[in-house]
């Protein structure tokens, strides 16, 4: 079975983020083909739950990703990280065997 975990950074993230929109169901998180290594990630707050997502939930929020993404995405953690001025989602996904120098593309 497929699995999806959210550190406790990120679920406070989700959880603020849905609370100042005022609605959602949580964190939608795909990949689309892209970049010099093959995928990227793309993130958006989802309205709604669709028959073909897979809802993940830790720390009483949820990340919701659709069957075509789950293969690429099983046994990923979802972070949050401040990196100086920088705060981002972080991807810690085992099944990445290589990154793009700039980091916004992976391959599986």
């Amino acid at each position: 079975m497929a699995r999806i975990s959210i550190s406790e950074a990120a679920a406070h993230q989700i959880r603020h983020v849905l609370e100042e929109r005022g609605s959602g169901e949580g964190l939608r998180v795909a990949v689309k083909p892209s970049g010099c290594s093959g995928y990227s990630y793309v993130l958006d707050f989802a309205d709604r739950i669709d028959a073909d997502d897979q809802v993940f939930e830790d720390h009483g929020v949820r990340v919701i990703v659709d069957n075509e993404a789950l293969s690429v995405l099983d046994g990923t953690e979802v972070d949050y990280v401040s990196e100086g001025l920088n705060r981002f989602f972080r991807f810690n996904n085992p099944n990445v065997r290589d990154e793009c120098g700039c980091g916004e593309s992976f391959s599986v």
